[in-house]
């Protein structure tokens, strides 16, 4: 049986290196599309945009509408990326285990 040192000490190891990741995806940048790819938008792992592209054969004003939720359907794709890589990041680093849950802080 371990004893409550040992459990401790690898918690603080666990504790930085999802710390590590988290710096480390909050670097990355993830695209996400709609329409097709005719508005592309790019997120940094923190959810914040960094990038939008609209194609020019978009810009009506008589479609901004249309226009604008493309962005917002661009966005959640790229959001929803990030999210998967977080996930995907977290399960390799508690090996599967569900920790309830946790959500990382940003």
């Amino acid at each position: 049986m371990m004893n409550i040192q040992n459990l401790m000490k690898q918690a603080q190891m666990m504790q930085k290196k999802m710390q590590e990741e988290q710096a480390k995806l909050a670097e990355e940048e993830v695209e996400g599309t709609a329409g097709g790819g005719v508005v592309t938008v790019t997120l940094n792992g923190k959810y914040a945009m960094t990038k939008l592209h609209i194609d020019k054969s978009l810009i009506d004003p008589e479609e901004a509408d249309v226009l604008e939720d493309l962005i917002r359907a661009a966005y959640n794709d790229a959001k929803e990326k990030i999210d998967a890589r977080m996930n995907d990041s977290l399960s390799s680093l508690t090996g599967g285990l569900n920790l309830g849950g946790m959500k990382l802080p940003f």
